[in-house]
């Protein structure tokens, strides 16, 4: 079963999203830091596909046994480019690209395996153009590329993703509205429903544009499943929502980040955590229908999603 759903639950994401809320996963990153894993490279996460696939796979086991509904893929920096500056071809990228969809249904499987009961779902990450750069410029857009350049960036490896068959394609992280259009653009005629996710910085994307230009982007693409923001600090989250859930109509999605901030010089976190399963609810309310977490938010933060949200 491509979706790993079971046989009286609904079969497609989206008749999950129709009658309630699905819990995401959180940080890909901080769980593989926590088992030992260094990712002080630029392919980040995406370097285990190649040398330790199996820790990608119990990362996704961990989200799933903690109440995540929906595994996100660690093909966020895994593109043509950035591996081929590693020397890895293009037949082994497109290889390592359909693994990290494969281990995240292994991870589903294995998760039923041991009792888990309800449906699972793959999401294939997509990261922003700014990501295979590993220069920050995923958290500031404007590349000084041009919307047709972007698309022809993307479309390669959206079409290798696809064709692995994820239930869903999670276009996250984007930090800019051009950098959007493309993507929209590039998912046309693949088959897999995506969702469109910003990282953004109060009522605004990361390049500046309002969210309400930014999410009308999809409100009319009928591959897009849902419309949020993710990779932003919790405080964000309630506006967006609002916007999103007015300016598209469709469900929305959010996963931010635990709170605290990135200190690039020190190359570590600093500050506290304010990112608290209680906040989910309102999201909820507000028309939020996939709640997860991206940096610094591990099993134990969604567990208490899930609980939270009850039975979605």
């Amino acid at each position: 079963m491509t979706s790993d759903t079971l046989s009286d639950s609904p079969r497609t994401l989206a008749d999950a999203l129709a009658t309630g809320t699905v819990v995401l996963d959180g940080g890909m990153s901080n769980q593989l830091e926590s088992a030992g894993h260094d990712l002080s490279d630029e392919l980040w996460s995406a370097r285990l596909l190649a040398e330790r696939p199996e820790a990608i796979t119990e990362a996704h086991l961990a989200y799933f046994e903690a109440g995540a509904d929906v595994a996100i893929t660690s093909s966020y920096q895994a593109t043509f480019e950035g591996f081929a500056a590693r020397g890895i071809t293009p037949e082994r990228a497109a290889e390592l690209l359909g693994l990290s969809v494969e281990l995240a249904r292994e991870a589903a499987r294995r998760a039923h395996a041991k009792g888990v009961s309800r449906p699972l779902w793959t999401a294939a990450s997509v990261g922003p153009y700014g990501a295979m750069l590993a220069d920050g410029s995923e958290y500031r857009g404007r590349y000084g590329l041009s919307v047709a350049e972007l698309e022809r960036f993307h479309r390669p490896r959206l079409e290798v993703l696809a064709a692995a068959g994820p239930d869903v394609l999670a276009l996250e992280t984007v930090p800019d509205a051009d950098e959007a259009r493309a993507l929209l653009r590039a998912i046309r005629g693949l088959g897999v429903p995506a969702w469109l996710s910003y990282s953004v910085a109060g009522d605004r994307t990361r390049a500046g544009q309002p969210l309400e230009e930014a999410f009308a982007l999809a409100a009319d693409a009928e591959e897009v499943l849902a419309v949020g923001v993710n990779c932003c600090a919790p405080e964000d989250v309630d506006g967006a929502v609002e916007i999103a859930a007015r300016v598209t109509g469709k469900p929305v999605v959010v996963y931010p980040n635990s709170g605290e901030t990135w200190d690039a010089e020190a190359r570590g976190w600093a500050g506290r955590s304010t990112f608290t399963a209680e906040q989910v609810t309102g999201w909820q309310r507000g028309g939020a229908r996939l709640i997860g977490g991206c940096c610094r938010v591990g099993p134990g933060a969604i567990a208490g999603i899930s609980e939270a949200l009850g039975d979605h």
